[in-house]
């Protein structure tokens, strides 16, 4: 294989991460209703204000993720298993319970780090 055909290998597995990661929100997104969208989006707005504050470039870093081959894909691949294995734990879980787990996780461990 050349460099080339590696890294549009790579990128193509990021786009299909990406179309994925894009379905599972559309998936999500359908089996709501308006009210519910928008009572959980107040909650987790106030989560990625104050995940935002740990983390300021993380809309960087994520769209960096994209674009190196291969990264996105073993990014979302674990984010996909740590998915999986929190569904599995948690019976009648949502997609929003585990981005609220997420996101406090996140921030549980950015202010650990500074008190350390």
């Amino acid at each position: 294989m050349t460099y080339d055909e590696i890294f549009l290998l790579g990128w193509n597995l990021n786009l299909i991460m990406f179309l994925l990661n894009f379905f599972l929100a559309m998936r999500a997104i359908s089996a709501k209703s308006k009210e519910q969208l928008e009572e959980e989006n107040i909650y987790l707005a106030d989560l990625k204000n104050e995940f935002d504050t740990y983390y300021p470039y993380r809309k960087y870093e994520t769209i960096v993720t994209y674009m190196i081959p291969f990264t996105a894909f073993f990014r979302m691949s674990y984010r996909l298993i740590e998915m999986v294995s929190f569904f599995n734990k948690n019976d009648n879980t949502t997609m929003v319970d585990f981005m609220i787990y997420k996101y406090q996780s996140d921030i549980d461990l950015a202010k650990n780090r500074l008190n350390n």
